[in-house]
């Protein structure tokens, strides 16, 4: 309420602008309508990205994890995520995350919200997880309940960017695990794992590995943007029953300028 008493005030010492192109707009933390063209989010029946995970403890325990994104990767996405995760734009983290909504997997019973961990080296750089402010935001939009601290980075890693998928597995090779405090809410849990972006899936996966050393009952990856191109129809296997999507398998992507 008193948000909303101030709303006027706010936008008359600063007027609202598009994330993208800082041109006028009538509300905040919004895009004009040549920003929301060239976004050119993915409609609800996209193809979904798919990575084929082994729990670390138990090779033969293997799952589908299916990997949902709001918009590819474009020149507008990279702007977005640049100024969110490197710029202090965490103004941007709920307009990100209605977008993600909008893609997200339907929601489970017993579902928990985990963001991709930051190494606390990391973490006191940034100054924040763009990955948790996500979550917070799907929280408040029913995607779930977030547990902020489920997973850790116990190792930390060089940036991540433009390596290849082979390398982006070997750096993160034991460098997530699971808070063992939070072992008991995880176990049997539906997991919605949230980044911005995915490129090769190697964060993905080694977070999901984990997860699954926790006994969850499963997981579904959410992120703002995906690397490359659509995936293709023709490439689908079997999902889990009730996905209602498309898949492929992932590719081995790298952007430039994203750690």
């Amino acid at each position: 309420m008193i948000g909303a008493a101030l709303g006027p005030l706010v936008d008359f010492v600063y007027p609202p602008r598009c994330c993208g192109c800082g041109s006028s707009l009538g509300t905040q933390t919004g895009l004009c309508l040549p920003c929301w063209q060239s976004l050119d989010a993915f409609p609800g029946d996209t193809p979904v990205t798919v990575l084929r995970v082994a729990a670390k403890a138990d090779a033969a325990r293997q799952i589908a994890l299916p990997i949902h994104a709001a918009v590819p990767y474009n020149s507008l996405a990279r702007t977005l995520l640049l100024a969110f995760k490197h710029g202090g734009r965490i103004s941007h983290a709920p307009l990100l995350a209605r977008l993600m909504a909008a893609n997200a997997p339907p929601p489970a019973e017993r579902r928990i919200v985990v963001p991709v961990p930051l190494h606390r080296s990391r973490l006191w750089r940034r100054g924040y997880n763009q990955a948790v402010l996500l979550g917070r935001e799907l929280q408040k939009l029913g995607q779930g309940r977030l547990i902020v601290d489920a997973l850790c980075r116990v190792r930390a890693t060089p940036m991540l960017g433009t390596r290849s998928r082979a390398d982006r597995q070997a750096l993160l090779a034991g460098a997530v695990t699971v808070n063992p405090r939070r072992c008991e809410a995880l176990s049997g849990a539906d997991v919605l794992l949230v980044d911005d972006v995915m490129t090769s899936g190697a964060t993905f996966t080694a977070c999901a590995e984990a997860l699954l050393g926790a006994g969850v009952a499963s997981i579904s990856g959410l992120c703002f943007a995906r690397a490359g191109t659509t995936p293709s129809r023709k490439a689908a296997a079997s999902l889990p029953e009730g996905s209602g999507r498309p898949h492929t398998d992932a590719r081995n992507l790298a952007i430039p300028g994203v750690p």
